[in-house]
């Protein structure tokens, strides 16, 4: 019973980062492709054609969640490189929130 409490602890795990990194980053992207949109213009031409001017609260906004992708993107190459140096990444650390430590054997 003790291993089946151990595999499932492990798998809520595995299943929330898969969400978070997974699906949650795709979303944050289309939320900040939606958020050119908000308070946006419509210019209409002589020839009919239309034109959108994003408004500077939506590239405010569209430029903050594109940081968070940023970050989540730049941390999980941290992740990997930091594998291959036989590192694990400590949150919380000297470098602005993250450190390089050895792993402990």
């Amino acid at each position: 019973m003790n291993t089946l409490n151990l595999a499932l602890q492990g798998a809520w795990k595995v299943l929330l980062a898969g969400l978070v990194f997974g699906a949650g980053m795709p979303v944050v992207y289309a939320l900040a492709m939606r958020a050119l949109t908000v308070g946006s213009t419509e210019i209409v031409a002589a020839d009919g054609t239309t034109t959108m001017k994003p408004s500077a609260m939506g590239k405010v906004m569209m430029a903050l969640l594109m940081g968070v992708i940023l970050i989540a993107v730049a941390i999980g190459i941290l992740i990997i490189l930091a594998g291959g140096l036989g590192k694990v990444v400590q949150f919380g650390g000297d470098f602005p929130f993250v450190d390089l430590v050895s792993k402990k054997k």
